[in-house]
């Protein structure tokens, strides 16, 4: 077949959104909080379990956030945010940062990063990062950011999501 004669486009899906959902949930990821500090100084964050790295030189990684999100604009508007590696033992607050109409900073315990960003104590690995570039692709914005700072703990196990569930015991 030619290379003009290929399909210039992607059939349209034979599932259903669910089922795509469940597909994606037997992917087994870490979960982090993404933190920042909006302009007007209020805090914002949320649990996300996009996080990826993207290169070592320059030091890049990213995530993505769905286009109807409450923080869509001010992560879009932002200079700055962190991404915050929760630990095993950290599941209540990644619950927390996933709900909606709770206060998600009442009685976190956090340090402001080099640019303000919220970096949450226990956490596994923090990244403060500059807000590099943003793609649009579907329902989601993937945000790329330029690592600027980054510490991690040692022998600390993380909290895992796979199947829709969280997973807090597990060997390393």
């Amino acid at each position: 077949m030619s290379l003009t004669a290929q399909r210039l486009s992607a059939r349209p899906p034979v599932f259903s959104s669910a089922e795509f959902r469940t597909a994606l949930g037997m992917f087994a990821t870490g979960v982090t909080i993404v933190t920042a500090r909006a302009r007007d100084g209020h805090l914002i964050g949320l649990t996300a379990n996009s996080f990826n790295s993207v290169s070592l030189s320059p030091p890049l990684v990213l995530w993505s956030l769905s286009q109807a999100a409450s923080s869509m604009e001010a992560f879009r508007k932002g200079s700055h945010y962190a991404i915050n590696i929760l630990a095993a033992d950290q599941q209540a607050l990644a619950q927390r940062f996933a709900s909606r109409g709770v206060d998600r900073f009442a009685d976190v315990d956090f340090v402001n990063g080099a640019c303000g960003a919220p970096l949450l104590a226990g956490a596994v690995a923090t990244f403060e990062c500059f807000n590099r570039s943003r793609y649009t692709e579907g329902d989601h914005v993937i945000f790329v950011g330029e690592v600027e700072h980054c510490a991690h703990r040692s022998g600390v196990a993380p909290l895992l999501y796979h199947g829709g569930k969280f997973y807090t015991e597990h060997p390393l």
